[in-house]
């Protein structure tokens, strides 16, 4: 299928938007920031595929992203996404899918017209925002069963969907010979922002819901970008702990974010240790590794847990066959309350001295040269 951009939201849709629960998703669509790719890039450089945390100069410091999601409501405490495209006959019209292009939605459109519109809305948003790729102007049709039915698409957990996809992306960049950034990219520069005040730009401390529409209209400059993930680099190697905020939430970020995000189910679901399911994507969340991130004191970490074999997994070939396969982990996923960590919640989070010296034993501080430190 070939991917459409740039389609103007209508109020026409809002209906079905809310329905799959990517309402504000499509609100932030409207006010997006550039990305500022040596940022992103500096962070990328201190993903750790083996614990999915980035390691900082920061005594102790490892994070994930456990908040990408939150910036833009998608669902999380859900089913998971997954499933083989069997009925393909069903969502196709002469080789191409059961509803048109479009520029914009019709002034006078039926209601038939207007979902069909909704359809589309919706297939640019997972292609361009949630679930971007190097696929350039075609998309994945994978999400044709679900876009279908509009009425099941908020009883799917979208949220973890994207980080799984953010986490898989960011672990395939680690590889020296990629050198093209792909992923929800946006999310985690809005998260970067969120997470250390030091990094955000100037003019831009005013929170808003969604809380990534707080960056909107951020520009950084396109030239210079060897020189800028240098510089990007070196701040975060120079990172000091009052530098960043441990807590997920700030008050603040309270004062605005959307009351349901703080209900119990969702704040519950953020401390589970289990896996991350995207169709054939499977990628683990390790709160065990980021207590501080949620007012706990980080012990000395367990060893991670190994899924090195799922990272070649994608659907194709053999692997087609992956939600029989993979069945373990989607029952993991089923079970993710039963995998809630339990810990103390301090005034002061952070590292034990344990942990301490173990980081000191095993962790990487600096990427930067030695003189510039």
């Amino acid at each position: 299928m070939r991917r459409q951009h740039g389609i103007p939201l209508d109020d026409r849709i809002v209906l079905y938007l809310q329905m799959a629960g990517l309402y504000y998703l499509a609100r932030l669509n409207e006010t997006w920031f550039r990305l500022d790719e040596p940022l992103v890039s500096a962070f990328v450089e201190r993903w750790r595929p083996e614990t999915h945390t980035f390691s900082h100069a920061v005594q102790g410091v490892h994070d994930h992203a456990p908040g990408c999601s939150i910036p833009v409501r998608a669902p999380i405490d859900s089913q998971y996404v997954s499933g083989c495209l069997t009925d393909f006959a069903r969502y196709v019209e002469g080789g191409r899918p059961a509803w048109e292009t479009f520029s914009e939605l019709p002034q006078g459109a039926d209601n038939e017209t207007v979902r069909r519109y909704a359809h589309t809305y919706i297939m640019m948003l997972l292609s361009t925002q949630l679930f971007g790729d190097k696929s350039g102007t075609r998309l994945h049709i994978h999400w044709l069963p679900y876009v279908a039915r509009l009425e099941d698409m908020g009883q799917y957990s979208w949220g973890s969907a994207a980080l799984s996809w953010l986490f898989r992306c960011m672990c395939r960049m680690t590889n020296r010979n990629v050198v093209k950034l792909a992923g929800p990219l946006q999310l985690l520069q809005s998260w970067i922002f969120w997470r250390f005040p030091g990094f955000r730009p100037e003019g831009f401390d005013v929170f808003h819901w969604p809380l990534a529409s707080s960056w909107s209209g951020y520009q950084p400059t396109l030239s210079d970008k060897g020189p800028r993930v240098a510089h990007w680099r070196l701040r975060i190697d120079l990172l000091q702990h009052r530098r960043c905020e441990y807590l997920l939430f700030l008050p603040e970020v309270v004062q605005v974010v959307h009351p349901e995000i703080l209900e119990p189910r969702h704040m519950s679901l953020w401390r589970a240790a289990t896996a991350l399911i995207y169709f054939a994507v499977i990628e683990w969340h390790p709160v065990d590794r980021v207590l501080p991130q949620f007012g706990g004191v980080q012990g000395r970490p367990r060893a991670a847990v190994n899924i090195d074999f799922l990272m070649s997994k994608d659907g194709r070939g053999e692997d087609r066959w992956f939600p029989h396969t993979l069945q373990f982990w989607h029952l993991h996923w089923a079970d993710r309350a039963q995998h809630v960590l339990q810990f103390d919640v301090v005034a002061d989070p952070g590292p034990s001295h344990e942990y301490l010296d173990w980081w000191y034993q095993y962790g990487r501080r600096f990427l930067s040269p030695e003189h510039l430190l």
